[in-house]
């Protein structure tokens, strides 16, 4: 508790007057005006929060497509091949998800200096416009707006392209920028847009919030999540005025639990309930497609019947064969929204003769133990000094409290010490099931070392899990694991690796830099002068000009002098060969 009330102490001295930041944010949404996309002029809607209305009352199933290659022209051309090809038979994309490049977070000034990821990005307001009048399918705007430093002018020219359902709230929370540290800038840039959302509400905006891409996915309960999703609701809503849209799905695998959050999210929200899209489960795709194709067809039948069953007004993602291994091409990503609307016909004739009884006694147990998570995390908030009516503090606060130290504190489990978090779960989330069960039975096989060598485990994005999995193994074998946590840069990876004199590094990265992290993982080893190991592992991949999709890096990785690690087995196996 001593933490967190410097946490407060924190926000209080830093933040700037709420008064300010909701007056400028005023100022700046009395000169918006919200644009009209081919797809407002198509289904003769003004808004996005319409088309969806409109769909619950017709018992629509709308789907979703995630989409981002390296340029906006390539972007540009994928959209034009999957509304082409979905014409041709007959049938549509609802909208899709313009998975932009990490950059776009910084402030437009500083995007020629920084690294570029995967994704294309937008450099002009001609550019946002274009979005909206490539295809009458309607834009989303998700990944690296609202939560980040460029939160207010990209929601700007979001809107005034027609994107009318803009988020994602979740990753401010989880989520951080290479080498940015400014976190009082970006809560209020953060609270400026959701101000603007909360402003132009009547005219169809709507704040999107993927539970799994934040703190959801890094709690071990989902009990949790659940509180979480009212302290969210209760953020944007209450505190803001804005529509808040929940999405779920992507770290879920069970199939009542699927139906069971459909109706968890409806209870939240109401019978106004407009979800953004629903995605589909990440966390069982492997390298064999096949079985992917299959895995699809599984997960959407169910989703589908819990959409005809309890409508909420999100989009179905189908998800590409190759989702877990690589940026999936617009081939693939048609492929999957041709299996999806073959499903809906399934879903149709299955929806009638389905028991979903399992899954409404799901969603009223988590419902009653979440409302304790999200009651005893305001009182307790507001206990120890915050003002739990100003936003600004709210934000900054829950985003320094972090994922674990929230659920030790404010969690529905009751003290076990025998859990990582010093709570059993009320009902253990799929992600945590299979991290633990990964991490037992990697640990079964592995051999002591005669050395208690110090390693730093570290990522560079938001990822968490696989750290579990690697302290776990350490500690097993005999190591020190020195956790340097995620959304680390390599200076900071390097400068911890130094102070603890550490025997070797281990950096997981997902984000398609593993070459320019490795180098400058390399620069700062040089620059200290460190010869420590370093074990590189997650997705080695680049983002390379003139390539539609990232390349494998690994053997420029190795060039480097650093070890590239396919698996975590194989780390393990190396580090371990190295040690003994």
């Amino acid at each position: 508790m001593e933490e967190i009330t410097s946490i407060v102490q924190e926000a209080k001295k830093a933040l700037p007057p709420w008064e300010e930041v909701s007056a400028e944010a005023q100022e700046r949404a009395s000169h918006i005006d919200i644009g009209q996309t081919l797809f407002f002029k198509e289904y003769g809607v003004t808004s996005e929060v319409e088309y969806k209305r409109r769909a619950k009352q017709q018992g629509m199933i709308m789907l979703h497509a995630h989409i981002g290659l390296n340029s906006w022209e390539e972007t540009k051309n994928a959209l034009l091949y999957l509304h082409d090809e979905m014409s041709k038979r007959g049938s549509r994309i609802d909208r899709f998800g313009l998975c932009l490049d990490r950059v776009m977070g910084y402030p437009p000034e500083m995007r020629d200096s920084v690294l570029r990821e995967t994704g294309p990005q937008l450099k002009s307001p001609e550019d946002w416009i274009e979005v909206g009048q490539i295809v009458p399918i309607q834009p989303h705007a998700g990944d690296f707006m609202i939560g980040f430093p460029a939160s207010m002018v990209n929601t700007e020219n979001a809107l005034r392209a027609g994107i009318t359902t803009i988020g994602n709230v979740s990753q401010y929370f989880a989520h951080g920028l290479p080498e940015w540290s400014d976190e009082v800038t970006t809560t209020v840039e953060t609270a400026k847009a959701l101000s603007v959302m909360g402003i132009l509400r009547d005219k169809g905006t709507l704040v999107h919030s993927y539970l799994d891409d934040g703190f959801g996915s890094l709690f071990n309960d989902y009990a949790d999540i659940v509180g979480w999703a009212y302290l969210e609701r209760y953020i944007v809503e209450d505190l803001f005025g804005a529509k808040l849209a929940h999405c779920f799905g992507g770290v879920t695998a069970n199939h009542l639990m699927r139906v069971a959050w459909v109706m968890i999210i409806k209870e939240i929200h109401g019978e106004d309930c407009l979800g953004s899209m629903w995605y589909g489960d990440t966390i069982s795709f492997s390298e064999d497609f096949d079985r992917n194709l299959g895995l699809n067809a599984e997960y959407l039948l169910w989703d589908m019947v819990a959409q005809l069953v309890c409508p909420t007004g999100h989009a179905m993602v189908p998800l590409p064969v190759t989702e877990a291994i690589r940026i999936p091409s617009a081939q693939e990503i048609l492929q999957v929204h041709v299996l999806a609307r073959r499903m809906e016909e399934a879903a149709r004739r299955l929806a009638p003769y389905l028991d979903l009884r399992q899954a409404e006694a799901i969603k009223e147990r988590l419902i009653a133990a979440g409302r304790g998570v999200f009651e005893r995390a305001l009182s307790g908030l507001e206990t120890l000094g915050v003002d739990i009516h100003n936003p600004l503090e709210m934000l900054f606060v829950l985003k320094k409290i972090g994922a674990e130290r929230f659920e030790r504190e404010y969690g529905a489990g009751a003290p076990d010490a025998a859990w990582p978090r010093g709570r059993k779960p009320v009902y253990l989330t799929d992600m945590f099931a299979r991290t633990y069960q990964t991490s037992q039975t990697i640990i079964q096989k592995l051999p002591k070392v005669k050395q208690k060598a110090k390693v730093v485990i570290a990522s560079t994005d938001v990822h968490e899990h696989a750290l579990f999995i690697i302290r776990k193994a350490l500690d097993a074998m005999g190591m020190l694991p020195i956790v340097a946590g995620s959304e680390k840069n390599p200076s900071e990876i390097v400068e911890i690796a130094s102070q603890e004199s550490a025997d070797a590094i281990v950096v997981g990265t997902y984000n398609g830099l593993a070459l320019e992290i490795g180098k400058a993982l390399r620069r700062e080893l040089d620059r200290l002068g460190l010869k420590v190991p370093v074990f590189m592992g997650g997705k080695l991949n680049q983002v390379v000009e003139g390539k539609a999709l990232p390349v494998d890096v690994s053997a420029e990785i190795a060039a480097l002098g650093l070890i590239p690690c396919q698996t975590i087995q194989e780390l393990l196996d190396k580090l371990g060969d190295m040690l003994r």
